[in-house]
């Protein structure tokens, strides 16, 4: 893939009206467990609050979903991959954020531990990019090339 065309996929992910009209998937292979993704939210959202015994399974689902989101955004921003396999990826990250808006949407919210969980992914994505625009290594010395 030629570097505009993951600058384009990146900013089509990074939209902020991205998930309007977008497709929740209907199944989703999140950390190597098949789910069916669109089922699963549309049976949470069919309750006005998340029941007790559900809150913890919701919330592990958002962590999961969050993770494989993390990591396929990771695959197009330093990966080698294809144009189709970068589309493939960006198509799978608006309909992971497509289910996790509905599942944020569900009962009391902690926005600041979703602020401070957004902000610590952003620090770590951006430091990996500095450490890799400065050709550093993991253990922060600079490659000698």
């Amino acid at each position: 893939m030629q570097e505009y065309e993951r600058k384009q996929l990146l900013e089509r992910i990074g939209k902020e009206g991205a998930t309007i009209g977008a497709q929740i998937p209907e199944e989703i292979d999140v950390q190597g467990e098949r789910i069916e993704l669109r089922k699963f939210v549309f049976e949470i959202k069919r309750r006005e609050t998340v029941p007790e015994g559900e809150q913890e399974r919701v919330e592990q689902a958002k962590r999961k979903l969050r993770k494989e989101r993390l990591e396929r955004l990771e695959a197009i921003e330093e990966g080698e991959i294809s144009r189709q396999e970068g589309e493939r990826l960006a198509e799978s990250i608006i309909g992971i954020d497509r289910a996790l808006e509905g599942l944020q949407q569900l009962g009391p919210a902690d926005l600041e531990a979703e602020a401070n969980a957004q902000q610590l992914a952003d620090k770590k994505r951006w430091t990996r990019f500095m450490r890799q625009a400065l050709g550093m290594d993991e253990d922060s010395t600079p490659n000698r090339r």
